[in-house]
């Protein structure tokens, strides 16, 4: 099965898998002398946050990749847009989808119980998909909506911590 995308796009996504995989193991391989790591009360407790973090990140993955389908006219690569989208979620900030999945290594690490993973290597792994989008991201769409994009910016922050937007960023769809 070949996906259509943009080798921009699998980089990003290329690099993130091998964040949470490289991440994970190291982490696992690090905390194997570690006693916090065979504690079942701290398991039981960080797979509980673990769960609630996993679960917002892929609604707002979610959330914010129905809205950004509007942006797709006709036969363009998946995971790309050809139509700048400031509508739903994207009217209370820039970059939900990618807000959300940088909890995603967090998340993860809490799953599975990594003291290393949760207290280092995941905060690195967040500011690492924060640099990427302020770097990565936004270049690519300033140089693809230009002005209308210039425009967008000075009405929108990439992230929004608003409850209204949060509410609407993390809600349900079943």
């Amino acid at each position: 099965m070949r996906v259509n995308t943009s080798t921009s796009v699998v980089i990003r996504v290329f690099l993130w898998l091998v964040m949470l995989v490289g991440g994970a193991i190291f982490s696992i391989y690090n905390d194997l002398q570690n006693p916090l790591f065979h504690n079942i009360t701290f398991h039981i407790s960080t797979i509980i946050v673990g769960v609630i973090i996993t679960t917002l990140a892929f609604r707002s993955a979610g959330n914010g990749g129905r809205e950004l389908k509007k942006g797709r006219v006709g036969n363009i690569p998946r995971l790309e847009t050809n139509k700048l989208i400031t509508t739903g979620i994207y009217s209370c900030m820039r970059h939900p989808m990618l807000f959300g999945l940088t909890l995603l290594p967090l998340g993860w690490a809490l799953l599975l119980g990594s003291p290393t993973f949760i207290t280092i290597i995941a905060p690195l792994e967040m500011l690492f998909i924060i640099l990427m989008v302020v770097i990565f991201e936004e270049m690519e769409i300033k140089n693809k909506y230009k002005d209308e994009y210039e425009k967008y910016k000075l009405t929108t922050p990439m992230v929004n911590f608003s409850l209204k937007c949060l509410k609407e960023l993390f809600k349900s769809h079943k």
